[in-house]
């Protein structure tokens, strides 16, 4: 019985440890609600079975943490420096580390007349560095920059082909990771003027921190129960009937 008890508190610690990290998932979600090109993070539970012993197994908590890449609401803000993708793709960026990936369009221009994002990474287009130097600018529905009428590069919209395969950096960054593929986006419009919104609904969140609360306290009933238990044996130890 002794160690059966064990096993089954072993098991609702690894739950609750499991239960703690899709809680912090959750907690960050809601923290980046209004967060530009945000995309929210669940994690998924697995279980494996692995060797306590030479004729006996456990089961063993695999957490992984999946981003859900579902496009957010885009928002109208008038300021001619935003820009929203809708459909497949993502804005590339220059930085320090390599090419970046965004959906976050909140950009602005630094002294040079170049287009970044806040955080100084530039927004790339087929011909290098997108450069506006203060001029009438409009970006049109295929990403074309035109200045004065004049098309004087062109947004370089890309996507994957494995979105697994893109790792978060913050900063609504994503790097694509080894035996990834850049491909040439083909299906989406670009916005000029709106802003790609997080796509965290908090509603949803907020209902998932309930029931994981609710989760994580029937963990711990049952590591007291099972406690009581070990307690109950170590009692009765020794004792005779009759």
């Amino acid at each position: 019985m002794f160690i059966h008890n064990r096993l089954g508190m072993l098991e609702g610690v690894e739950t609750m440890l499991a239960q703690e990290q899709r809680l912090n998932q959750v907690a960050n979600n809601l923290a980046n609600v209004d967060t530009a090109g945000y995309k929210k993070e669940s994690v998924t539970f697995g279980e494996m079975l692995y060797n306590v012993s030479h004729n006996r197994q456990r089961v063993g908590k695999a957490l992984s943490i999946v981003t859900d890449q579902q496009q957010g609401n885009t928002q109208l803000t008038g300021n001619a420096l935003d820009l929203a993708i809708t459909g497949q793709g993502f804005f590339k960026i220059e930085t320090p580390g390599g090419v970046r990936y965004t959906r976050a369009g909140n950009f602005e221009l630094d002294n040079d007349g170049r287009l970044r994002m806040p955080n100084g990474g530039l927004v790339m287009g087929e011909n290098g560095p997108i450069i506006l130097d203060n001029n009438e600018f409009t970006i049109d529905r295929q990403g074309r920059v035109l200045i004065d009428g004049l098309m004087v590069n062109r947004m370089d919209i890309a996507t994957v082909d494995d979105p697994n395969l893109l790792a978060k950096e913050g900063e609504s960054l994503f790097r694509l990771k080894e035996g990834g593929q850049e491909l040439a986006a083909a299906d989406f419009q670009v916005k000029q003027g709106f802003v790609e919104k997080s796509n965290v609904n908090s509603v949803e969140e907020m209902t998932v921190m309930i029931e994981l609360q609710r989760a994580y306290e029937g963990q711990q009933k049952m590591i007291q129960a099972v406690d009581e238990i070990d307690n109950l044996a170590v009692r009765r130890v020794g004792t005779l009937n009759g």
